[in-house]
């Protein structure tokens, strides 16, 4: 069960402080780019994080970056000799929530502060623990863990640190993302087939969930700030979906099997892609006309897990 859970999770999906740096080839050329420039501000002034690995097995070194959509003011936020996993801003652009998992060592969950510039340990308990996702206030994390022994989603209230069980099913629940009003999340289960995902949604109301209607393989979900699209892992290209009409845009088949994630403004969307040589970059794009542009890695990784804050 828990290679499932690793496996869903790698789809995207020690506290201290790192120096930021400018380091992007595209930070001279910021003001250039017709997309970047006519940006509203609630993407612009926003930041990208994303993940960038280097190297393989025990030799793994994963990094986690900020950037602006611009391409400029690219900040190292943490590294470890391992893996680090799917991050997700907060809804002020505060803090950023993230998985890291040292060699030998079970995922556990970090909480970064931009105006610190340092993290620190959230979810120590025996098991994976993948996915956290904040609520629209900030009070609460979503995330999935294995401390039952299933994959199942949990909500960890900040403030006092209680936990409750969300799901109980013996399937394989992760990746939960709260919608921006905070009364459902949507997430992924295989619950119907088993290593056969599908999307679903559930209601803090009824303490149900209900399928999302998908065509085939569909993981990783994320909605819009108004709710109305979705950004998703559809088979394998990152999509697109509207959630209203069905309708999806297929955005790009990167080869690394990773989902689209949505600016604050919903007018754009981010994935990673890698080139032949396996060098990876973050691709914008404009959702009204279908126009991209990309952003190089910082060292030539492999690059992961891309997410728009404000």
């Amino acid at each position: 069960m828990l290679s499932m859970v690793a496996a869903l999770s790698a789809l995207l999906s020690a506290c201290h402080s790192l120096p930021s740096s400018e380091l992007s080839p595209y930070s001279t050329h910021r003001h250039s780019h017709t997309l970047s420039a006519g940006m509203p501000l609630i993407d612009s002034q926003g930041r990208i994080a994303y993940i960038e690995e280097q190297g393989t097995g025990k030799a793994k070194i994963s990094r986690l970056y900020s950037i602006r959509p611009d391409g400029s003011k690219r900040q190292l936020i943490d590294q470890i000799k391992g893996y680090i996993y799917a991050p997700s801003w907060s809804a002020d652009g505060k803090r950023l929530a993230y998985s890291k998992q040292a060699l030998r060592q079970q995922p556990k969950i970090y909480i970064y502060d931009s105006a610190s510039r340092s993290s620190r340990l959230i979810v120590d308990a025996p098991g994976s623990h993948l996915s956290p996702s904040f609520s629209p206030d900030g009070q609460k994390l979503l995330y999935s863990s294995t401390v039952d022994g299933d994959a199942d989603i949990y909500e960890l209230n900040l403030s006092d640190g209680h936990t409750r069980q969300l799901t109980t099913l013996p399937s394989t629940e992760v990746q939960p993302s709260y919608a921006s009003d905070g009364q459902s999340f949507v997430y992924t289960s295989d619950k119907v087939r088993a290593n056969h995902p599908r999307l679903y949604r559930y209601r803090f109301a009824t303490a149900k969930a209900t399928r999302i209607p998908t065509a085939g393989y569909a993981a990783s979900a994320q909605l819009s700030l108004d709710g109305q699209h979705m950004g998703y892992l559809n088979g394998q290209s990152a999509a697109i979906m509207n959630v209203t009409s069905g309708q999806v845009i297929a955005l790009s088949n990167t080869g690394l099997d990773e989902p689209a994630r949505l600016s604050p403004s919903g007018r754009y969307a981010i994935y990673p892609t890698r080139n032949a040589q396996g060098v990876g970059s973050l691709v914008v794009h404009s959702l009204s006309d279908h126009t991209s542009y990309s952003i190089s890695s910082q060292a030539g990784g492999v690059v992961r897990s891309p997410v728009w804050g404000r």
